[in-house]
């Protein structure tokens, strides 16, 4: 019984917890209600890092003198990250944000499908990457928004949703390094925003 109780309790606080941090502002995401695909985009134009709200640029070149500080590492593990960093930032995100919405939505595929009426784009304007630890890992946080809009004419706004310093926790493989866990934090902001998308067909 006690356990039951724990249970519920936790259970509570996290639905909570995660409606503090990712909200429906204005509009009704429930016009996707019988679309078969909507396309998914990304924006990753000047993003703040950081609590401090570096530059990517200033957040890069940090990472560059820390990976070229440790001897185990140097240039060629340097030229590895920096790879990693652009793929993940080109390809990763939007699809690790897609494969969280589709968790939560089995009518509707979410990908990267100019031809579909609709459009979810994820503007991020902060990250902090977390860290990993060991057996500990600080999970990354983002900030920024989401806009339904036509995909032919994005200046029409059918929804928007804000998140603040959303930082719902995915276990992945990848979580060790900071591009692995952001693009956990994507996935996650995506099945969040999945339920939210299917509460709204009711």
């Amino acid at each position: 019984m006690k356990k039951l109780l724990l249970l519920m309790v936790i259970s509570i606080m996290t639905t909570a917890f995660g409606q503090e941090k990712i909200a429906v502002v204005s509009g009704n995401l429930g016009v996707l209600k019988g679309q078969t695909e909507v396309n998914v985009e990304l924006k990753f134009d000047n993003v703040l890092l950081m609590k401090e709200n570096i530059t990517e640029a200033q957040y890069l070149e940090n990472r560059k003198r820390d990976v070229l500080a440790n001897p185990k590492k140097g240039e060629v593990e340097w030229q590895k990250w920096i790879a990693e960093w652009e793929r993940y930032k080109k390809e990763e995100y939007v699809q690790s944000f897609a494969k969280g919405l589709n968790k939560s939505n089995k009518e509707t595929a979410f990908k990267q499908a100019p031809s579909a009426k609709y459009t979810l784009v994820m503007d991020t304007k902060w990250l902090f990457p977390g860290w990993h630890g060991g057996l500990i890992i600080m999970t990354a946080q983002l900030s920024g928004s989401i806009k339904l809009v036509e995909t032919t004419n994005p200046s029409v706004v059918l929804a928007e949703v804000e998140l603040n310093k959303f930082d719902k926790f995915i276990q992945t493989k990848e979580s060790v390094m900071e591009y692995g866990r952001i693009a956990s934090v994507y996935e996650s902001a995506g099945r969040y925003l999945g339920k939210e998308i299917r509460k709204s067909f009711k």
